[in-house]
């Protein structure tokens, strides 16, 4: 089998650590919605847009349900969401955020990954202020300016419109993805081909030599920690 079956395998160690990791943060996400809202996704508006952005990441039903029962038998841990600041190698920053119910374990592996790439966490605040929340919906079946013509309509303000590649990129204000959504599936001829929400540094910069190096290895670290959910940063990386 020799080198190439091993690259196959170590591909595919990856990418199933990888759905572990989203799965696991859904899961996390989905039970406190439930235990929260109620596990009826009809009147527990949260939990019901939730599932809907789990199952466009193809996060499997059996792991949505799973979740959803743990929280009608109260069965499970609370989680806290927590957000970490911090600097990193080539005056990079980082917004570390975690679901835990272990404040203390998840502050020591953090640490822990900054302190081995000789980084540094910073107090709250530190970073986020140069960070916009921001949300993006990618678009296709209407040109740019009807889809600003349909959302303006509907009392939803939006930051920019662009023609893409296919279709339209709409940039709005983070917390405002659910209402965009709600808009854009009233129209039949609407297609949804991508929704993000998050941070986005307002100003970016590139790495190289060792200060890239090292700081690919800090994502990685914090990859790697269970309880992180999401890593936000400055960095132009390249395309994969």
């Amino acid at each position: 089998m020799g080198r190439k079956f091993e690259v196959r395998k170590e591909a595919m160690a990856k990418t199933n650590l990888q759905k572990a990791k989203l799965y696991s943060r859904y899961g996390k996400e989905i039970y406190m919605a439930a235990k929260n809202g109620g596990t009826n996704p009809e009147t527990n508006q949260a939990l019901k847009k939730l599932m809907e952005k789990a199952k466009s990441e193809q996060v499997p039903t059996d792991v949505i349900k799973r979740n959803i029962d743990k929280a009608t038998q109260s069965a499970g841990e609370d989680y806290l969401a927590v957000r970490y600041e911090g600097f990193g190698p080539g005056g990079s920053s980082l917004l570390v955020d975690a679901m835990t119910d272990n404040v203390n374990r998840t502050i020591s592996e953090v640490r822990n990954c900054f302190t081995k790439t000789q980084s540094k966490l910073g107090v709250s605040g530190s970073v986020e202020h140069g960070y916009d929340h921001l949300s993006h919906v990618a678009v296709e079946g209407k040109s740019a300016e009807d889809l600003l013509e349909l959302l303006l309509e509907n009392d939803v303000e939006v930051i920019d419109i662009e023609e893409a590649d296919p279709g339209s990129l709409i940039t709005a204000k983070g917390y405002d993805l659910d209402a965009i959504l709600d808009v854009l599936k009233t129209d039949e001829a609407l297609t949804i081909s991508h929704q993000d929400q998050g941070w986005f540094a307002m100003e970016t910069l590139t790495l190289d030599g060792e200060a890239k190096t090292t700081f690919e290895k800090l994502l990685a670290m914090l990859d790697d920690v269970d309880d992180v959910s999401h890593v936000y940063h400055n960095v132009e990386l390249d395309a994969e």
